[in-house]
């Protein structure tokens, strides 16, 4: 799932080649897991297969941060990890982990691992 100028995404990323970069890295963790559609909004980049299951953001846009990116996925139990900046719980079933990327090497196995769960959880 490389970067298809046709969804939009570099205007999301429009004058950040890091955020444009760890997006990247998401996409292609998602592109091992198994095949996903992408749609781009305002506010996000949504991965979805069924319904959404990872979604990328710039902070940048809505608060005063240095972050490049944020990757939110849904998974049906919260999972207690420092690496989260904050889990929300926005359902009864559903808990929002947000991380904040700073480094390609954030998307690591740990990261691709949740993101297999919120992928297999998105049916």
């Amino acid at each position: 799932m490389a970067v298809d100028p046709d969804h939009g995404v570099e205007e999301f990323f429009d004058g950040s080649t890091e955020g444009l970069a760890l997006y990247n890295a998401v996409a292609e963790a998602i592109a091992g897991i198994g095949a996903a559609s992408v749609r781009v909004s305002k506010s996000q980049i949504a991965f979805r297969r069924g319904r959404g299951f990872a979604y990328v953001w710039r902070p940048g846009r809505y608060v005063d941060s240095q972050v490049a990116a944020v990757l939110s996925f849904p998974l049906p139990r919260h999972v207690d990890s420092s690496r989260f900046k904050e889990v929300a719980h926005p359902a009864e079933s559903v808990w929002m982990h947000h991380i904040e990327l700073r480094d390609v090497a954030d998307v690591d196995a740990e990261v691709r691992s949740w993101l297999t769960e919120a992928f297999n959880n998105a049916d």
